[in-house]
């Protein structure tokens, strides 16, 4: 059963959903998952595999249901990390273990940053962080690419452009350069522009995410802990390298989770991923 609740903060009204009683019942901390720019509806295949925690999921401040009213339109994760630390301590069950896809990771990394008595664990799987790559400026020059692509010929033209980016095997070699402009139809997606330019994925509103410097000195020694995971399917993309690169700088191996970057994600999005294989090492993960 899922409680919809509303935390009103300075500038949003924050949207959660709780599945389980608070504060659980069996004495275990409150698993929350969390992404960026997806809300909580991309967690709900992986919910469904955890009947026995108390799981919580939300829009972060901008997305989905969680309406802004400070008139700006920006994501990043200081913000979404002190808007946790806001929703955790209005649960009212103590620290928390954290499920952090993408950009979500991302957030969790600066959660447990700035607030580390915040978090038990930390699942961080592939967060999209450029520093920490060997070609940093080749990935920032992707990422402008793809953003190009948006902003001259609308949706679709982006959405392919950030399909390639994000599958490329490898450093951003003059090779990945040199492509022709991908088009939109190869994906299925179409070419047509609508107009709008304001998507959190391929404007610059999320570029405070993929600009992130992690902290390591504060990752290493907050008092929880910090595991960098990695899809076996996504090995040599983008965010594998990120993921990589990241567990490298703190000083451990990236936890191994079965199929790609989406891959605790249901069939409804339509890049299904494995969700019961996903939710077991997810467990086997937090309990070790």
């Amino acid at each position: 059963m899922t409680e919809t609740r509303t935390l009103a903060l300075p500038g949003v009204d924050l949207v959660y959903d709780v599945r389980g009683p608070l504060p659980p019942a069996d004495g275990r901390p409150v698993l929350l998952m969390i992404g960026q720019p997806m809300s909580a509806e991309g967690f709900t295949a992986l919910a469904e595999h955890f009947p026995d925690r108390t799981v919580v999921t939300y829009d972060p401040r901008g997305l989905g249901r969680s309406v802004r009213s400070d008139g700006r339109d920006d994501f990043t994760p200081q913000d979404q990390a002190d808007d946790l630390h806001q929703l955790i301590g209005a649960l009212g069950a103590g620290p928390v273990e954290v499920f952090g896809s993408s950009g979500g990771a991302v957030t969790g990394l600066e959660l447990v940053t700035r607030y580390p008595a915040d978090v038990v664990t930390l699942v961080a799987h592939e967060p999209p962080i450029s520093a920490v790559l060997p070609d940093s400026a080749g990935a920032d020059r992707a990422r402008a690419g793809f953003h190009e692509a948006y902003q001259q010929r609308g949706p679709g033209a982006g959405m392919a452009a950030f399909v390639v980016m994000t599958s490329w095997q490898g450093e951003f070699t003059d090779e990945y350069f040199a492509q022709p402009a991908p088009d939109p139809a190869a994906f299925g997606m179409s070419a047509d522009d609508d107009g709008t330019r304001d998507d959190p994925l391929l404007s610059k509103r999320s570029w405070a995410v993929s600009d992130y410097r992690p902290d390591v000195a504060a990752l290493t020694s907050a008092p929880g802990r910090v595991i960098v995971a990695v899809g076996e399917e996504s090995a040599g993309t983008y965010t594998a390298r990120t993921a990589v690169g990241l567990a490298a700088l703190l000083g451990q191996e990236p936890a191994v989770f079965p199929s790609h970057h989406g891959g605790f994600l249901g069939g409804e999005f339509g890049y299904a991923g494995k969700p019961p294989e996903f939710a077991a090492r997810l467990r086997e993960v937090l309990a070790t």
